[in-house]
């Protein structure tokens, strides 16, 4: 399943002190079986009028509540895709004059692979920091992405499948 969804989204009108507060933007939402590159989210995220890009990486690492991890699977509802879309437009109209760029993995994943990839650009370090915070974590709480974790000793798990929309 891979879904892109793309489209500007406005913010306050102003930005502290009055000064005309630039349009927001969602550069990119997609859900992908594809690799994820930070470097290619960051880039994307900045322009001329960004003064900071401010970039995150869910990165699978190799260990779990102190069990080892051997492999990694993500799976998505359908509406994974519109409802990434959704959070990203929704952050971008909290955060007024940022750009976001964030994707999430599904399928198959490794140890060392980006799972979840979000960068966003303002003009000021301490709105990119506190749009890309918001968004990472309104994305780990709302967009329906559950995944299956095999450990070491052979026994599964599911994470988040108690969220799965009905």
């Amino acid at each position: 399943m891979d879904t892109e969804h793309t489209k500007p989204a406005t913010g306050p009108a102003t930005e502290p002190g009055g000064a005309a507060a630039a349009a927001s933007e969602v550069l990119n939402a997609t859900v992908s079986g594809l690799p994820l590159n930070a470097d290619h989210a960051q880039a994307a995220a900045w322009s001329p009028q960004c003064g900071a890009v401010v970039g995150f990486s869910g990165i699978v690492r190799d260990h779990d509540g102190g069990r080892g991890v051997a492999s990694l699977s993500y799976s998505a509802h359908p509406s994974a895709g519109e409802v990434l879309a959704a959070v990203a437009a929704e952050i971008a109209v909290a955060h007024g004059g940022v750009r976001i760029w964030v994707g999430h993995r599904t399928g198959p994943l490794e140890i060392g692979d980006a799972a979840l990839v979000a960068a966003v650009g303002a003009a000021h370090r301490g709105a990119a920091f506190a749009a890309c915070s918001d968004l990472v974590d309104t994305v780990k709480a709302r967009v329906p992405i559950w995944k299956e974790q095999g450990f070491s000793d052979g026994t599964s798990e599911w994470v988040g499948v108690s969220d799965a929309p009905q």
